[in-house]
């Protein structure tokens, strides 16, 4: 697909990112003729993988803030392919995108579906995950990133946590942390389980490959998984796959120039 029939020299594309799939739809649009991509990070990784093309890091002050970004670069489109549980930047992203009178899609991974084998406990949210493990297990694998641990920082558990990096405190009295960024293979998250004697897994629920592997471990060593479940989609367009992204933006853009 190329964008150079219509759609001018100053297409303007706004991809809220820091995700595989927003660094893959970056990659996907670089260089081609027409188009002006933006990845915006929120700078909460301090050293994050960075995609090709122009970069920004930072707030953009809330959903206000955003719009008059959106207008003053006089955006085409934006594609918000964040996080799965980055709530506060979608709906401010749907506001501002409204507001300034752009179209936003939202690209989200396909969620985890547990099959034959899994013990998945479903909660709601972090608190619930919380209130639910005295009663599974005395060792857990937390593997719910760095922010939110505050929220198990009463339990008089045994916590390995994971996160790419360190976690800031409050953080339960008994806590390993792990620095570590996936893709994780099965057999090293099948070792990690046993070298620790883990007897529960929190996670939530982000989707993907790059650390799907510790479900497939959790179900071979039989053990529970406590899944927070992704808060509600946007009432905005969406897409599962960059490649159905890609199509958006090409509709938009056509009809945008026609």
């Amino acid at each position: 697909m190329r964008f150079a029939n219509g759609a001018g020299p100053t297409a303007r594309v706004l991809i809220l990112g820091g995700t595989g799939e927003a660094r893959a739809l970056a990659r996907e649009l670089a260089g081609r003729p027409g188009l002006h991509v933006t990845s915006s990070l929120a700078g909460r990784v301090r050293r994050p993988q960075l995609p090709p093309g122009d970069v920004r890091v930072g707030g953009f002050g809330g959903a206000d803030g955003l719009a008059d970004w959106l207008r003053r670069e006089r955006v085409r489109a934006v594609v918000d392919a964040t996080h799965p549980f980055a709530r506060t930047i979608t709906d401010n992203a749907v506001r501002a995108a409204r507001r300034a009178g752009c179209p936003l899609l939202v690209l989200r991974r396909p969620a985890w579906e547990p099959g034959p084998g899994d013990d998945w406990r479903p909660v709601p949210s972090m608190p619930a995950a919380a209130a639910l493990l005295p009663e599974l297990g005395e060792r857990v694998f937390l593997t719910t990133g760095r922010q939110g641990l505050a929220h198990f920082a009463e339990l008089d558990l045994h916590f390995l946590v994971r996160a790419v990096d360190p976690p800031e405190p409050p953080l339960p009295p008994r806590t390993s942390v792990l620095l570590a960024r996936g893709p994780f293979s099965v057999d090293d998250e099948l070792a990690l389980l046993r070298e620790h004697r883990i007897d529960v897994l929190v996670s939530k629920n982000s989707g993907g490959s790059m650390t799907s592997a510790k479900l497939t471990a959790a179900r071979e060593l039989g053990l529970p998984v406590v899944m927070v479940q992704r808060p509600p989609q946007p009432d905005a367009p969406s897409a599962g796959t960059v490649d159905q992204a890609v199509a958006w933006l090409d509709d938009v853009l056509r009809d945008h120039a026609g």
